[in-house]
């Protein structure tokens, strides 16, 4: 049997539900910085249904001129503990070690230096040549800027055969505007769903995606 696909060049992953879980530490820090403020908390669930862009652009709105201080609330108490929550999604170990094949990177919204401590809890650090987290480039997803510095660092140029992997429509619109493919993981059913995130490639499951890879190489 073989693949249907393009064979890519390069993969580029976003990280929180594409590769790991980490929605319990994320919602704990969150819901410490509410609660200082009085305001309502989320569960788990309304955390991955609201959570998209990076800190810097999501708490200004939330906590007005004290978004920083709410920010040091959040940082403090996600610190302490996102290393205890933080594990792969189904099917993970599986994609990365088919991917093994091409170079791979992570472009994600979390701040970069939790990101990268995330990654070498994990184990992880020989699956990817750039690891880039909110912060580490001139902007944060939407914006292409993030995959481009990741490319930058791989000595790479963006075109159709990078593969960039993520689990929203905002990581497909990052994708689009860095001129890669955008690959869709899961039903995204958290986001509105297939249709609404338009990928140009979608696969059910990291399952999936591990036995077209494993086709691909």
């Amino acid at each position: 049997m073989t693949s249907l696909l393009a064979r890519p060049s390069l993969l580029l992953y976003d990280w929180d539900n594409t590769l790991v879980d980490g929605w319990a530490g994320i919602a704990g820090a969150l819901n410490a910085a509410f609660a200082a403020f009085d305001k309502p908390l989320w569960t788990i669930q309304e955390t991955k249904n609201r959570v998209r862009v990076s800190l810097k652009e999501s708490f200004p709105p939330m906590f007005g001129d004290r978004w920083e201080e709410a920010r040091d609330i959040f940082y403090t108490a996600f610190r302490e503990k996102h290393l205890s929550y933080v594990q792969p999604m189904p099917g993970v170990a599986e994609a990365l070690e088919a991917g093994a094949a091409w170079t791979q990177g992570v472009v994600s919204n979390k701040a970069g230096t939790y990101l990268r401590a995330e990654v070498t809890y994990l184990g992880w650090e020989r699956h990817f040549g750039s690891v880039i987290g909110a912060g580490d480039a001139l902007s944060d997803k939407p914006s292409p800027a993030p995959i481009f510095l990741a490319l930058e660092r791989l000595g790479r140029q963006a075109d159709a055969s990078v593969w960039y992997l993520g689990d929203t429509a905002l990581d497909m619109v990052a994708a689009k505007a860095a001129g890669v493919t955008a690959v869709l993981v899961g039903d995204a059913s958290h986001d509105g769903g297939v249709e609404h995130a338009a990928p140009d490639i979608h696969f059910l499951s990291a399952y999936h995606l591990a036995a077209e890879l494993r086709l691909l190489a």
